[in-house]
Order: C-alpha cells, then structure tokens, then sequence
C-alpha cells in the first residue's frame, strides 16, 4: 500500500497546471515549426510565425500563452493499493474534487503569473465568475496498482464550444460526417490544433474518448513515414491519415485564413457500441494546447522539468508592408481604403468589451439610455485580457471568438458611431450584412498570440462595467498592434476568400502531382 499526502497531489496538479500555462508540448512546437516551414499562404504563415514567436516569449517569460488560460480538466487514474491521506497521516480531509479544486485555485492566484478566471457559476442563470477558476472537471478510473496517474488539461472556451457530437447510423461515414462538420465550425478554434474523435459507447463515452484523445503526444509524421517505408497500418492509423489529409485539402489553414496546414494530427480512440449506433465525437484542441502527464509514487509532489527552448525555432515579428494607423484621428475614409488581407499597426486608443459588455451595452441601448463610453469613430476589442503581473500595463491580451458578437454588431455599429471591431475568427452572415450595411470593418489579431499581443499595450484603465471583471470594458493605449483586415467595408471576408482559394489551389496541385499538405 503506497501513501500520497493529499498535499502531494495538491501542489503537483498547481506546478503542472503553472507549467503548462506558458510552455507549449514539445511535439506541438516541433510540428507547428514544420507546418511553419512548409506554408506557402503568407497570411497563414504570418499566423502561424505570431504564434511562434508567441509562444517563445512565453516559456521565457513564464506568462501564459492565450489570454484564455482555460477551463481544467483532471483525468486521475487511482491505484488501488493507494491510500490518500492529510498531512497527520489521517483520512483524507477533503474530496478528490477538493483536492484537486485547490490545486486549480493555488496555480491562478500565483502572484507571479497570476491566470484568468474563466468559470461562471449558475450558468443558465447569473453566470458568476469563480475568480479562482474552481471547480474543474475531474475524471477518475480506479486501476491496479500502487501510483496515482495524472493527466492535466487546460482547455480554451473557443475550441471547446466547437465540439461536436452525433450518432450515426452504423452504415454512415466517419470520413463523411467529418468533413461535412469541419467547414461549420469556422476559425474559432484557432487552428492550426488537433482533432480528437471518440467512436463508439454511449453519447457522454465518445464525447470523454474524444477529450482523452487529444491527451497523446503528435505522431502523424511518425505515422506517415512508417507507411511510406511499407509498414502496416492497422484501421484507427489508416482512418487517422485519411481524415488528417481531407481535413487539409480543405484549405482551411492557419486561423481559417485559407493554407495549407488546418490540423497537425487526428487523433481516435474508439469503444465498443450497441449494435444500432455509431456515437461519433470530435472535439479541437486549439494552437494554446496545454495539457501535461505526471505519476505520484508517494515520495513526494512532482515537478516536471523545463524543456529544452532549442526545440524553438528562433523568429521574431516584424510584419512587412504594414500600414500604420493612428486610433485618435480615424475615419470612414480611411477604412474605405483597407482591403482584406492588409496587415495594420493599430497606435492610439483602443476600447474593449465582449460578451457581457455588448449583452448590457444593447440593453441599455434598447431601454434608450446612455451608454457609459463614446463609441464615436472609435474600434472596440473583442478580449477579457489576464490580470497584469509585476510592471506589465495588463497581462496576455489576444482576442476572443468574433462570432458570439454577431447578434450584437449591427445595434452597435447602428447607434454607437463605432467604426469597427477587433476580435479572432471569422464573422457570419448577420455580422457581414451589418458591416457592410454600416460601411464598417473587422480586422483579426491572431488567437494564440496572445502574450505577443500585450506587449504593444503600453497602459490600460477601467472605463465601464467594473463588476465584470475581466469583461469590463477597458482602455487600451496600444503602439503597432498588429491586425488583419478580416472583413472590408464592402462585406468581403478574407474567411471567405482565403480558404476558397487555398482549397482550389491545394485540388489543382494534387492532380498535378505537386507540392501541398497530402504528400507531406
């Protein structure tokens, strides 16, 4: 019988969960640099190089990579001959939900890298946030043996709201239904990520497969090369190299601006299932992928060792041909001339707000009252940004998923005087008509950057909407703040055109035997 202080478990799940706030796996930074190497789309290849440069600065500076440092997820796989204890050598005083609750709340209120809440109690109703980011998920499997095992995650809303589920028929197409599934889910995802697909069991069993999948480490390259070299593939690999060549033939690409790199592997784990169905789950894993393994043994907390920065390619970001623009004196005019596509340095003052904000702004807005910020002329900023540490003017600070603003912009752009917004991933129709409607735009910072974005925030202060926390409104003095023209004054969408474009490319070159993604 082996004895695990609870405080053992309590202190390694903070460390991991500090860990991987600012270092990104190993084998994503190594396949990301080669999707890097290999993209030949200069919008998803200036995407991919912010996020490893962002990335970089990270794991120097140990601050997190997303401002969405995620909601967490514990898999705990119990020996048997374990027997937790509290620190007199007594039973346990708390739950293993408590144990590993505090573990969550000890790691996002470190004060040297403190992490953002994200979790809302009540969520159908008052929606409050925890601040302390309690409670995760906790999943647990009792198994023979004498250890603990233990696997953390810390997921992003944006790629978990693009899960899906559905039960097929047993004589359907896994293939199909995947790629009927990808074109719907958009940029929010922020890919380049991983797919992790559940088949088989029950509905909530191939929705938990589909998370665990996305737990292993990325071998499609590996994978590949075996079967070049004339190995065998049993049907999980073939499946996995099947949908991981559809899915990038699809041109998708980095931050759904149209590329050649969409997924850097397919993952699948599969359970056995009544005769009648065919559960099928998939749910992203974003370009903020964090998760991190561990065993206690009773010999005291884990702590996982650095890696080594070499397996980080050397880059910085210097956009070229990018045009400055001064926030202060902005007009209709001058966005007229922006074309999708444009790379802008934003300079001057720039407001925030997001979900909360824009739900009481149109309240407000409805009931004929004023709102407490001037929209005129003004861009607002899609991002609930991490409590700044030491002198920062405010932590990691990249932008949140545009599309749950949509049913917002058209009040906003209508009654507000707003010139535009900032936000991550593409916008749908509603927001499109709207913006073309008003002569408005939307331009992207990329998800995944975030870290990378807060460095061109040179002062931030509290505006409106204080007890929103980190959905108040703010306002942010930016210097070259690097976005995208996403969505022009005439409604045209890079998210459109680019992976239109990269698809038809991606199709010609295959039938001429040429480069891309599904001979690589």
């Amino acid at each position: 019988m082996t004895t695990i202080p609870q405080s053992d478990l309590i202190e390694s799940i903070r460390a991991a969960l500090q860990y991987i706030s600012f270092y990104h796996p190993v084998d994503y930074i190594t396949n990301l640099a080669r999707a890097y190497d290999l993209e030949q789309s200069p919008a998803a290849k200036d995407a991919i190089k912010q996020i490893l440069v962002n990335s970089r600065m990270c794991a120097e500076g140990h601050r997190p990579i997303c401002q969405d440092t995620g909601i967490v997820t514990i898999f705990l796989k119990i020996g048997l001959d374990v027997r937790l204890v509290s620190p007199n050598g007594a039973a346990p005083t708390l739950s293993l939900q408590e144990m590993c609750d505090e573990g969550v709340r000890q790691a996002w209120l470190d004060p040297d890298n403190r992490l953002r809440g994200s979790i809302l109690a009540d969520p159908a109703f008052s929606r409050k946030n925890t601040i302390d980011n309690t409670p995760c998920v906790v999943e647990v499997s009792l198994i023979p043996g004498n250890t603990i095992d233990v696997t953390v995650a810390a997921k992003g809303g944006g790629s978990e709201a693009k899960s899906k589920f559905v039960m097929l028929n047993p004589s359907d197409s896994v293939v199909d239904w995947v790629l009927e599934t990808i074109p719907t889910m958009g940029a929010g995802w922020c890919p380049p990520g991983m797919l992790g697909i559940g088949l088989g069991g029950t509905a909530e069993k191939a929705m938990l497969l589909a998370k665990q999948a996305l737990m292993e480490d990325i071998d499609m390259q590996e994978l590949k090369a075996r079967a070049a070299e004339g190995h065998a593939l049993n049907n999980i690999a073939k499946l996995r190299v099947e949908i991981y060549d559809k899915v990038n033939a699809l041109g998708i690409g980095a931050q759904g601006l149209g590329g050649l790199t969409t997924v850097l592997d397919v993952k699948i784990l599969q359970w056995p299932t009544h005769a009648a169905n065919l559960p099928v789950a998939m749910i992203p894993n974003c370009a903020a992928t964090r998760h991190a393994h561990f065993v206690l043994r009773g010999n005291g907390p884990v702590y996982l060792d650095p890696p080594n920065l070499d397996a980080w390619p050397k880059l910085t970001y210097e956009p070229h041909n990018a045009t400055r623009v001064n926030l202060d004196t902005l007009t209709h005019e001058e966005t007229k001339t922006w074309k999708p596509g444009d790379v802008l340095l934003l300079n001057g003052k720039l407001l925030t707000g997001r979900d909360a904000a824009h739900k009481r702004m149109t309240e407000m807005l409805s009931r004929g009252e004023t709102l407490p910020v001037d929209f005129t002329n003004r861009l607002i900023y899609y991002v609930g940004p991490v409590q700044a540490v030491r002198d920062e003017a405010v932590g990691p600070a990249g932008p949140t998923t545009a599309t749950r603003m949509d049913k917002f912009t058209r009040q906003m752009l209508e009654q507000t005087g707003l010139l535009g917004m900032v936000g991550k991933a593409e916008r749908g129709v509603t927001a499109i008509d709207a913006i073309r409607d008003n002569q408005a735009v939307y331009l992207i910072a990329i998800g995944g950057a975030a870290y990378l974005v807060s460095k061109a925030i040179k002062h931030s202060r509290l505006v409106a909407f204080e007890d929103l926390g980190m959905e108040a409104i703010y306002e942010f003095d930016v210097v070259d703040m690097p976005v995208t023209v996403a969505v022009d004054t005439h409604g045209t969408s890079v998210h459109i055109t680019g992976p239109a474009e990269w698809k038809a490319r991606i199709a010609q070159s295959q039938q001429l035997s040429g480069v891309p993604i599904l001979n690589q």
